[in-house]
């Protein structure tokens, strides 16, 4: 059930969006970038059971397999993962990536707070990390007349010289990650830029940050005002949510409380939620400056 938007947590939205407006995302140094695929379809926003997760975008579906002692990767952990391993990949154009010698330094750069316990963001992104490097991803393209298709795991292999009971402690050795060459291919070569920033603020809800990276990627092509129905959202956003009449209502809800929470922070975003569906018009990304 989506929580409700206080009056507190709105003008926390609302200063960060003036900060973010007042200077771009390159000269702020918080220039970033998600995989296109991500943006498309997304991963679960909760707990799943099974290891098989599907979701839709028209003719474009985006299936993850995961190991069935590790789990599916779902909530806002993996796709801040993902933003910084996109970011940092486009950055330094080399498969192996650097992650730091203390995973309290790691998690400031994902805008985490390190805590302990089982429900701890420490155990979070353990977890988490385990669960998006075991999986297989598959992006498919089938439109009747042709199909194409992408398979893929993130990381060839990960090396984490971390001491969990004390994330503030350095290593000797630097913990590294070696992203697999399709997914490097398709993270350097069709980025899709956004403001860390504005995941930041928004790094509480799934949803959320699916919306901004989807908005902010429809902004860069899109040239005509485009309606997209109830049905076809919930199918791209909202597999956690039932197939029926009361699942639609539920999805509908949640995603305009989420919209609002994007809209605060990506004010130029051209999206209005009617009756039928979301209305999307012509508008500028949220990122306008690149590399």
């Amino acid at each position: 059930m989506a929580k409700r938007l206080t009056a507190e947590n709105l003008n926390a939205l609302i200063n960060r969006a003036l900060a973010i407006e007042t200077e771009e995302a390159q000269d702020a140094g918080a220039l970033g970038f998600m995989a296109r695929a991500m943006t498309l379809a997304s991963l679960p926003h909760s707990r799943v059971d099974g290891n098989e997760f599907e979701r839709r975008n028209g003719a474009f579906s985006l299936s993850i397999v995961a190991p069935s002692r590790v789990g599916l990767p779902y909530g806002t952990v993996p796709r801040l993962l993902l933003a910084w391993l996109t970011t940092e990949a486009v950055r330094t154009k080399t498969r192996e990536l650097v992650l730091g010698e203390s995973l309290s330094g790691f998690m400031r750069q994902l805008g985490l707070v390190p805590t302990g316990g089982r429900w701890g963001t420490v155990t979070r992104l353990k977890d988490q990390t385990a669960r998006l490097f075991a999986s297989s991803i598959t992006a498919v393209y089938a439109d009747g007349k042709k199909t194409a298709m992408v398979g893929y795991h993130v990381a060839d292999n990960a090396v984490l010289w971390w001491n969990a009971k004390d994330p503030h402690q350095g290593s000797l050795w630097q913990s590294t990650v070696t992203l697999t060459e399709p997914f490097f291919r398709e993270i350097v070569e069709r980025p899709v830029p956004v403001d860390m920033r504005a995941l930041r603020a928004l790094k509480r809800s799934p949803m959320a940050l699916d919306i901004y990276c989807w908005l902010t990627y429809r902004a860069s092509y899109l040239k005509k005002p485009t309606h997209i129905s109830w049905e076809g959202l919930q199918g791209q956003f909202g597999a956690d949510y039932s197939r029926t009449g009361q699942g639609l209502r539920d999805f509908r809800k949640g995603f305009n409380h989420a919209l609002r929470k994007v809209q605060e922070v990506y004010t130029g975003a051209k999206a209005t939620a009617a009756p039928s569906g979301l209305l999307l018009a012509p508008g500028r990304p949220h990122v306008r400056k690149l590399l």
